[in-house]
């Protein structure tokens, strides 16, 4: 059985969330926002445009944040995405489709 956490904003499986070690979970509601990937800028900014196509909503956020991502640009930022639950599977299958081909590059 899937479960949430609301901290992470991440679906998964067993009894802790694998990123902060929490046992605060819940059983996902459909529009909860799940990760779905982290990949770098134009990468992130591709599969966002995918995933709307699709019409999937897409939750998109930039890692470093503007002022620092000026400091050491913008091609070194990375943004984390994000997607519904009730469509966090159809998506990872896009995304999976998507980045088959790139041997690597833009992967997290």
């Amino acid at each position: 059985m899937l479960l949430y956490c609301e901290k992470c904003r991440l679906a998964f499986e067993g009894d802790r969330c694998p990123v902060c070690g929490g046992r605060k979970s819940r059983t996902p509601f459909p529009n909860d926002a799940c990760f779905l990937c982290e990949k770098q800028i134009l990468w992130g900014e591709m599969l966002e445009n995918v995933l709307k196509n699709n019409g999937i909503p897409v939750i998109v956020e930039k890692r470093l944040g503007a002022g620092m991502a000026l400091k050491v640009g913008q091609m070194l930022e990375w943004v984390r995405v994000y997607v519904p639950f009730s469509r966090l599977q159809e998506a990872a299958e896009i995304e999976k489709e998507l980045f088959s081909q790139t041997d690597g590059e833009g992967e997290a």
